[in-house]
């Protein structure tokens, strides 16, 4: 799944033009993905994290609940280290950044489909580290230590939304969006709603730019 059509496009032609491997459906919205596969019954569903507005962990998460037998590759241009764990504590069985190969691309897929997970070597050398040391990974950097929902909010305010907008994007009160705020800035280091904003702007210009 991949909500720009050009990039769609192009990674079913690549997927179609490698062995083993075809595109038996496209979807570029989540309501049109969880339309489409009980249709099209994939053995595979790759999905980008970047889905707009709405929120790539919490569609992989929706995936595992209504079909947990379907295997999800992530396909980012997302920094790994930030996301590949959130994605699999999210249901996904691997993470492939877009800068690789095709040739990657293939392996990954077929570990998957093999009921193996795929991550590349750096990323399961981290993970492995931070089981070593008792599955308590330090935060690299301040935004590891949100949560899920907490970097869904934290985005979304650096989309310019307000609590508002946000509560009613998410489904939640304006007093819960307010509580995720609250811990964003002492999880962040922050003392005002500016400074946040001003972080979260800068934190989206740099990690979703083209």
């Amino acid at each position: 799944m991949e909500d720009h059509p050009i990039v769609r496009e192009g990674l079913a032609e690549v997927i179609n033009k490698t062995r083993d491997l075809a595109v038996c459906g496209e979807a570029s919205t989540v309501k049109e993905a969880l339309r489409l596969i009980p249709e099209v019954k994939p053995e595979l569903a790759i999905v980008d994290l970047s889905l707009g507005e709405e929120s790539g962990l919490d569609f992989i998460k929706d995936l595992r609940l209504r079909f947990p037998e379907l295997p999800v590759l992530v396909l980012s241009m997302h920094d790994e280290a930030f996301y590949a764990e959130r994605a699999l504590r999210s249901g996904a069985k691997g993470y492939l950044m877009k800068r690789e190969p095709v040739s990657v691309l293939r392996a990954a897929a077929m570990q998957v489909l093999a009921g193996e997970i795929y991550l590349s070597p750096r990323m399961s050398q981290r993970l492995l580290t931070t089981l070593a040391k008792g599955g308590k990974a330090a935060a690299r950097v301040p935004e590891d230590r949100l949560s899920d929902r907490e970097l869904d909010v934290f985005k979304l305010i650096g989309r310019g939304r307000g609590a508002s907008e946000i509560a009613k994007h998410l489904n939640l009160s304006v007093k819960t969006i307010e509580t995720y705020q609250a811990r964003m800035k002492e999880k962040l280091g922050l003392e005002t709603a500016d400074e946040l904003f001003r972080y979260a702007l800068s934190w989206v210009s740099s990690t979703e730019a083209p």
